[in-house]
C-alpha cells in the first residue's frame, strides 16, 4: 500500500530538528522518510550501523539533511552521547520519536529468565525513559515541540506468552501520560502510538511464515496487516500543528482490533 502526502502537508516541518530511534528499519524508517520529505533535519539513531548509514545516504538529498548516529537506547552513555551530538550539530531539538524496541522472548512467564525480562524492559521502556529524560530539556530550550513514543496494541490488552513485551508496552503508555501531564502547559506535547499487526521485518521474523502472517492479517477487523507508512502517517500527524490540542493520547492504529 502506498500513501501519498498531500501538497498542503509538504515541507510542514521546515526548520525543525527531529530524532527517530530505531530509525533504520520498519516504522522508524517510514517515519524518517516522512519527516525528511516534509523538510525536517532528521537524526537517525539505531544499533544497526550499516542500515542506519544506508538510510542516511538514501535520504541525504532532502533539504533539511539526514544523519545517522549509532546508539543503544538501553545504554545511558549511548543516549547521553546521542543528545550531545544533536546539541552540538543542530543546537536544538523540536521532535522526538522514541521507536526503538525489541519483541523479547516468546514463552510462558514461568520459563522466562530474569535476564530476558530485564533486557526487554530495558530497551522498550527504559530506552523511552532515558531518551525522554534527555529530550525534554532540549525541546523546552527550543521553545516546545512534540514527543511520540511507540507503544503497541500489546500496550492496550494482554497477550499470552509475551509477558515482558506486553508489560513494557503498557509501561510506555503510562510513562507517556505522566509526562504529558507534567508538560501540558509549556508547549511540549507527548503522545503514544499503538500499532497493531504491521508488516515489518520484526513481525515477519516473529511469525515465521507467510501463512502465519496471513492469519494475523485476517484476524484484524479490517482483514489485513498494516504497513509502516500507515503508522508513520499517524506519528507525523501527532508531531504537526494539526494536532496542537492533542497530548497524553495513546492512539491505536490497528485496523479496528481495540474496538473488537
Amino acid at each position: 500500500m502506498t500513501l501519498i502526502m498531500t501538497p498542503g502537508a509538504a515541507r510542514s516541518f521546515e526548520g525543525k530538528v527531529a530524532v527517530v530511534t530505531g530509525g533504520a528499519a520498519g516504522i522508524g524508517l517510514a517515519t524518517c522518510r516522512r519527516l525528511a520529505t516534509a523538510g525536517a533535519s532528521v537524526v537517525i539513531a539505531d544499533i544497526d550501523d550499516e542500515a542506519g548509514r544506508a538510510v542516511a545516504d538514501e535520504l541525504g538529498d532532502q533539504p533539511g539533511g539526514v544523519s545517522f548516529h549509532r546508539a543503544d537506547v538501553s545504554a545511558e552513555t549511548d543516549v547521553a552521547e546521542l543528545f550531545a551530538h544533536i546539541r552540538g550539530d543542530h543546537g536544538r531539538l523540536d521532535i522526538a520519536i522514541n521507536n526503538a524496541g525489541t519483541p523479547g522472548t516468546f514463552g510462558p512467564i514461568a520459563e522466562l529468565s530474569y535476564d530476558d525480562w530485564k533486557r526487554t524492559l530495558d530497551v522498550n521502556l527504559g530506552g523511552v525513559f532515558l531518551c525522554m529524560k534527555a529530550e525534554i530539556p532540549l525541546i523546552l530550550e527550543s521553545g516546545g515541540g512534540s514527543i511520540v513514543n511507540l507503544s503497541s496494541g500489546a500496550g492496550t490488552r494482554g497477550f499470552a506468552l509475551l509477558p515482558a513485551y506486553v508489560a513494557s508496552k503498557h509501561g510506555v503508555i503510562g510513562l507517556t501520560r505522566s509526562a504529558a501531564l507534567e508538560h501540558a502547559t509549556n508547549g511540549l506535547r507527548i503522545n503514544a502510538v499503538c500499532p497493531g499487526m504491521i508488516r515489518t521485518a520484526m513481525l515477519e521474523e516473529f511469525s515465521g511464515s507467510e501463512d502465519a502472517l496471513d492469519r494475523m492479517g485476517r484476524a484484524a477487523p479490517m482483514g489485513r496487516l498494516g504497513v509502516p507508512d500507515e503508522i508513520a502517517e499517524a506519528v507525523t500527524w501527532l508531531c504537526s500543528e494539526s494536532a496542537s490540542y492533542v497530548t497524553g493520547l495513546a492512539l491505536a492504529v490497528d485496523g479496528g482490533v481495540v474496538a473488537g
